[in-house]
């Protein structure tokens, strides 16, 4: 669940699918994945995108290994603690993984409460707290993987209304008015343009140093920017986010 919690980060479920079991295929437990060098994580996460995150979960991991026996801790405030567990994963983790009575707020679900519950636009700390009231005494789990499904299927940001099960409760279908689900819950932000981006290029980079290491010419002749300044910025940025290390003008994958 931990795992694919946080690829799921800004992620679609799709894209997650097949890395997530190759991903515990190699790893089955946290040990194994904190006893394996980072590039082998780095190796797994090929596909998915925003590469800090495989670097967190490596660190996740080894906290894990060493702090708490190689278990991931049940309760929100022990997840938090670990490197690239926010406030979401954390709680979806302690709900889904160990059935822990807490709130589970994204953006799907932002939208569900801003139009069925509330017909207004939220606030992050409203949204919190109306999540919470709305609980269960029983099955919270299950509650929360349904408000996130509605969310996802239904009540998108161009809503399916006609086919929503909520569509005879929800307050903004009956109410009407201006759609209050925009920016509510203020819980995401819209991500930038892919193409041509900077994510776009690092993508490129740590795509040929999983094939091993490269020369600096060679991975600038891969990821064919016409832009030395900015290969050698991007470069900079992956090894200070600890992704990749450089020996003079040859590269490769951290921990290689």
């Amino acid at each position: 669940m931990l795992v694919s919690e946080v690829m799921l980060q800004q992620t679609q479920v799709a894209r997650v699918l097949e890395p997530w079991r190759r991903f515990l295929d190699a790893f089955p437990n946290a040990t194994a994945c904190a006893d394996a060098p980072l590039s082998s994580t780095l190796r797994l996460w090929e596909g998915l995108g925003y590469h800090r995150r495989a670097r967190a979960l490596h660190r996740a991991a080894c906290v894990l290994r060493d702090d708490y026996g190689g278990a991931v801790p049940e309760d929100v405030v022990a997840l938090r603690t670990l490197p690239g567990v926010g406030e979401y994963t954390a709680h979806a983790v302690a709900s889904f993984a160990f059935g822990q009575r807490v709130a589970v707020l994204d953006t799907n679900v932002g939208r569900v409460l801003a139009r069925a519950v509330a017909n207004r636009t939220l606030g992050a700390r409203e949204a919190c707290d109306l999540a919470y009231e709305l609980l269960p005494a029983s099955n919270v789990a299950s509650h929360n993987q349904a408000l996130l499904d509605l969310g996802a299927q239904y009540c998108r940001s161009k809503p399916r209304c006609t086919s929503c099960p909520l569509a005879r409760s929800c307050r903004w279908n009956l109410e009407g008015g201006p759609d209050p689900a925009p920016l509510s819950a203020a819980v995401s932000r819209r991500q930038s343009a892919f193409e041509g981006s900077d994510r776009q290029v690092r993508g490129r980079v740590l795509g040929l140093l999983r094939r091993g290491d490269a020369s600096l010419s060679a991975v600038g002749a891969h990821v064919a920017t016409t832009d030395p300044a900015r290969l050698e910025r991007i470069i900079a940025d992956l090894v200070a986010d600890g992704l990749v290390e450089r020996a003079g003008r040859r590269l490769r994958l951290a921990g290689s």
